[in-house]
């Protein structure tokens, strides 16, 4: 059932992209059309215009081009019309291609905007592919602003989880999942009026409003009205003698405070592009109805309630700026500020509602971040039904972690295989060995991954997650250096150091660990010495793990250490074929696949197939005893 959703969901968008692609075809021949009409009326209304002042006079010359010009105006407000209905409509099949692939798993077709580069000193980050190039962010990142993508990546690298933040943002999520028309919408609202995505940055804007009045600004606007006032009043009452002297003082002063206009003027109109997307974006805010949607209502607060409405200020900013555009051009811009106090009266407009609204748009702008991180959860979620919302466990009692059926949401679905897993209670630690290209590695990251998403408030890739609040380590993806000079071995060494004092860290949440081949940068005989003394000390901490080795003899602290429980992920040949299921099992793994492997590729092995595979038999022997 749930399949069929997400295939009815694909193809509802590919059907959509399809009426899209005819839409635009029609638009596009319209537009053609009235380029077409734009050049007839422009130079048949100038041929018309000399025809009748050769004819007849030049009133009536005058009278028809004035109805042309006119004319010609209606025709381009018209054929622009047509223009923007392209621009969003083509936004609008981008945004239904994009969720495709993001359905699909296809990166090349994912937008990879922010840019962000994982952090390899962060406890979790880069191991579980959170950040990054085909990451989990990337899949996830459908905001439209940089703040709202870098505050989901926030939301998924989170030290720290909080209880109150889980359960907000989740409430949240569940109530945004079936409004995908609503959050499309803010997509499309944003990128269509700025003309790109993430174009901005919001520090810059909220650095602008927080500037300081120009309390001087108004005094200048007086003055300087004043001045051009008798220009005109001069003129038009005949006193040309007067004129030369005031004309000087007026164009006198407007050098003297030319500059200091100028600046406000241009620092406004950088921003032009951010305040047309707030606008679009806070104008559908305000008019949705929040009836069956409480904590969305509660988060969108600042842009329905009445007396502090974003559409209000930012209309009057907006059309400011239509009146500081005009004088972009030089010739045109000189010829106003000539006749009338043009930057002086802009520049003190833009700056009283810039102050009118500086106290209020840190918050609209928060809002709107964190409606976007929720927004991409939500879509996540929208997009893969078969995904569901964890749930919170209370800090006490058992288990600590249950799962059914959980799976790796950057595997593709015709690839994953899910697992059922289970932590009884803090200080389990579950010891998983298997073959070469079983499956270790990928479960450590599964169940990583799936909680730094339960964390972040949004849905998890499984039929259910029931966990308490954890926080996360890994021991995954160490590296050697050759510019530190740092050996792989000893880096691990320093990265489980690490691991060991987060867990003997005095902090109310525990810790979850991930650990992938524990010790493989030295020889058998120490690193099984190594890895036993290590998993014995962390049986005794505040916190639950998975270790993965490929050492069997670790196996058998279990029958020691009752809170530590094998797992194994099996393997099996067929022909010259490796047959992996990727299913846990209990107990510890039977068989070894290294040699096989190596005989498999064609490399010399000092055993004979007979001695391999009675090798193999007495392992089997010795798993089976084992458990």
């Amino acid at each position: 059932m749930l399949v069929t959703a997400k295939a009815n969901r694909q193809g509802a968008f590919q059907r959509q992209i399809e009426r899209l692609d005819q839409r635009l075809v029609d638009l596009r021949q319209l537009s053609q059309r009235f380029a077409w009409v734009r050049a007839a009326i422009f130079f048949g209304g100038l041929l018309l215009s000399g025809t009748v002042y050769f004819l007849s006079n030049v009133w009536g010359a005058s009278l028809t081009l004035f109805a042309v010009v006119n004319l010609f105006i209606v025709v381009v407000i018209l054929h622009r019309r047509v223009d923007q209905g392209i621009d969003r409509y083509q936004a609008w099949q981008e945004i239904k291609k994009t969720q495709i692939a993001r359905m699909q798993l296809d990166w090349e077709h994912i937008p990879a905007l922010a840019q962000l580069q994982p952090s390899y000193e962060h406890s979790f980050e880069a191991d579980l592919d959170l950040v990054g190039h085909r990451s989990l962010h990337q899949l996830l990142d459908t905001p439209v602003s940089l703040e709202g993508s870098l505050l989901l990546r926030d939301w998924l690298t989170q030290p720290y989880p909080h209880p109150a933040d889980f359960a907000r943002r989740q409430a949240l999520v569940r109530e945004l999942i079936p409004l995908h028309l609503f959050r499309h919408k803010l997509i499309l609202n944003a990128t269509v009026s700025a003309k790109a995505r993430k174009i901005w940055d919001a520090k810059r804007l909220l650095s602008w409003l927080a500037h300081p009045a120009e309390q001087a600004l108004r005094g200048w606007l007086v003055m300087l009205s004043l001045v051009a006032g008798l220009n005109w009043v001069l003129l038009i009452l005949g006193y040309s003698a007067w004129l030369p002297y005031t004309i000087t003082l007026y164009l006198g002063l407007q050098l003297v405070k030319g500059g200091a206009l100028r600046q406000p003027l241009e620092d406004a109109a950088a921003l032009q592009n951010a305040l047309q997307q707030m606008d679009a974006v806070f104008k559908q805010l305000e008019r949705f109805n929040y009836q069956h949607t409480p904590h969305l209502k509660l988060l969108c607060q600042p842009f329905w309630e009445t007396g502090h409405r974003p559409s209000s200020y930012l209309g009057r900013l907006n059309r400011l700026l239509v009146g500081v555009g005009l004088r972009q051009n030089p010739f045109l811009g000189l010829l106003l500020n000539v006749i009338l106090p043009w930057d002086a009266f802009f520049a003190h407009q833009i700056d009283r509602v810039r102050g009118e609204m500086a106290g209020c748009a840190s918050t609209w702008l928060e809002a709107w971040f964190e409606l976007e991180a929720v927004s991409a959860l939500a879509n996540f979620a929208y997009l893969n039904p078969t995904y569901s919302l964890p749930e919170l466990l209370p800090d006490s009692g058992e288990p600590v972690l249950t799962t059914c059926q959980i799976g790796h949401p950057l595997l593709p679905e015709e690839q994953r295989v899910c697992n059922d897993f289970t932590l009884t209670s803090i200080g389990d630690i579950a010891l998983i060995t298997g073959s070469n290209m079983a499956g270790k590695s990928t479960f450590l990251r599964t169940v990583g991954i799936n909680l730094a998403l339960a964390y972040a408030g949004g849905p998890v890739c499984a039929k259910s997650l029931s966990t308490r609040i954890f926080r996360l380590f890994t021991c995954i993806k160490v590296s050697d250096s050759v510019t530190d000079g740092t050996s792989y071995f000893y880096a691990e060494v320093k990265r489980l150091r690490a691991l060991l004092t987060a867990l003997e860290a005095t902090e109310s949440l525990p810790l979850f660990f991930f650990i992938d081949e524990i010790f493989r940068g030295t020889n058998n005989r120490e690193r099984l010495i190594g890895s036993r003394s290590y998993l014995q000390t962390l049986v005794a901490q505040h916190g639950v793990g998975l270790v993965s080795t490929h050492d069997l003899e670790l196996t058998k602290l279990a029958d020691m250490i009752s809170q530590i429980t094998n797992y194994h992920f099996r393997d099996d040949i067929a022909g010259d074929q490796m047959i992996f299921d990727y299913k846990l099992h209990p107990g510890p793994c039977p068989t070894t696949n290294a040699l096989k492997i190596m005989r498999l590729e064609g490399l010399p092995v000092e055993a004979g197939p007979a001695q391999i595979s009675r090798a193999e038999e007495r392992l089997a022997a010795d798993g089976r005893a084992e458990g």
